[in-house]
């Protein structure tokens, strides 16, 4: 026991700090490519389809809906699809529609087998547009610049991209939301080699943010649309893996300062949300799934276990202080660096121990809930792919 003690306190130590170093070069790295917003400078303005997909919004879709009709655009349409709702959020896009003639409002039908619901409303979304750009957004979302689209696009046509996602600025609204949300760009911003990207367009790893994203028409319809995703409940990495297949451009462009989002109003329907897309992102594959989220566990809070322990037994725990307050101050420089870029409050990175610990429940929560074929969304049932190995 004691030379397992003291190999974790030693050995195990330096390898999580050397992994650390790789993990906060690439964040910086990340940091630095994560593309602008493009300026106005003028030139084409193909038609934009703005496609917002709403299953009981009614917290969320007006301010939504009134963010989109204050863009500046010159030729937008804007198009919501109520999914059925239950919650009021029909009467709210009425009374919208009644004093604005450019809002378009769809009602939806209940998704065919097969589908999820997200992917058939944005299906029947995709169908009823016109235009040569669609712009997916969520109804959680808000457009806060009245050129958001503008420069969206510009930042389409300047990265010839062929789907760009932005990331918008996370609203944090209580103590739950601020331990778990931050983990979607803390996870994305660490682990996906953006610079890659730009020289491999079929990398294995592209990653797209459903709250935004922009598809022009030609390769939304070469990869298949959310028709090529029925089944998944994380629609927006799907198609960003069929468009780096494809051979087609998938970029990411930081949106903070175009659009804001709250995803949720609790922690515990953050908790909800993330444990539906969880193991969902992994393909239901069980033992890449455990393999990483064991390892991320281990990286983060076995540093500070063997501090602990060695505060309490120092003769059956030796470890060399530098080499603890080493790994810790770069614990704290990756989750900076995350929070900084993604315009949240920095002094959430002393509570990383604890949103690891959290986003871990979660984590085992999702793996359970669709082993069980318990996993709901917005009163429906979500249907289970099934469990692989690798």
């Amino acid at each position: 026991m004691a030379g397992v003690l003291e190999h974790l306190a030693g050995n195990a130590v330096v390898g999580i700090l050397v992994y650390q170093v790789v993990v906060v070069l690439l964040v910086a790295s990340n940091a630095l490519v994560l593309r602008r917003p493009a300026r106005d400078l003028g030139g084409p303005t193909p038609r934009v389809s703005l496609l917002v997909p709403a299953r009981n919004e009614a917290r969320n879709v007006e301010a939504c809906v009134r963010s989109l009709l204050a863009q500046t655009y010159p030729d937008l349409e804007i198009l919501v699809l109520d999914d059925r709702s239950d919650d009021g959020t029909r009467e709210l896009l009425a009374a919208e529609r009644a004093r604005h003639a450019r809002l378009v409002v769809l009602y939806g039908a209940e998704p065919s087998d097969g589908w999820t619901g997200k992917s058939w409303a944005c299906h029947q979304l995709a169908l009823a547009a016109t235009g040569e750009v669609l712009l997916f957004a969520d109804a959680d979302t808000v457009f806060e610049a009245p050129d958001a689209v503008t420069r969206i696009v510009r930042t389409l046509q300047a990265s010839r991209a062929d789907l760009l996602s932005g990331l918008p600025r996370q609203v944090l609204g209580t103590p739950g939301e601020a331990l778990l949300v931050p983990m979607l760009y803390w996870s994305l911003l660490s682990f996906t080699p953006l610079a890659v990207q730009l020289l491999w367009r079929r990398a294995p790893f592209a990653r797209a943010v459903g709250q935004l994203m922009a598809f022009r028409r030609t390769a939304y319809a070469a990869v298949g649309g959310h028709a090529a995703v029925r089944h998944s409940v994380v629609d927006d990495i799907g198609l960003a893996r069929r468009v780096a297949r494809a051979g087609l451009a998938c970029r990411l462009m930081d949106a903070t300062s175009l659009v804001s989002c709250r995803m949720y109003r609790s922690g515990r329907e953050a908790a909800a949300g993330f444990a539906k897309n969880l193991f969902a992102a992994f393909d239901h594959a069980l033992l890449p799934y455990l393999f990483v989220w064991g390892w991320l566990g281990f990286a983060v809070l076995e540093p500070i276990s063997m501090g602990l322990l060695h505060v309490a037994f120092p003769a059956t725990v030796p470890l060399e202080p530098g080499l603890l307050i080493a790994t810790v101050a770069l614990s704290l420089a990756h989750w900076g660096l995350v929070l900084a870029r993604s315009r949240l409050p920095i002094w959430l990175a002393l509570l990383y121990p604890v949103s690891m610990l959290a986003f871990l429940t979660v984590a085992v929560r999702s793996l359970v809930d669709s082993l069980l074929h318990r996993t709901t969304w917005k009163g429906r049932p979500v249907t289970r792919r099934p469990t692989r190995s690798t």
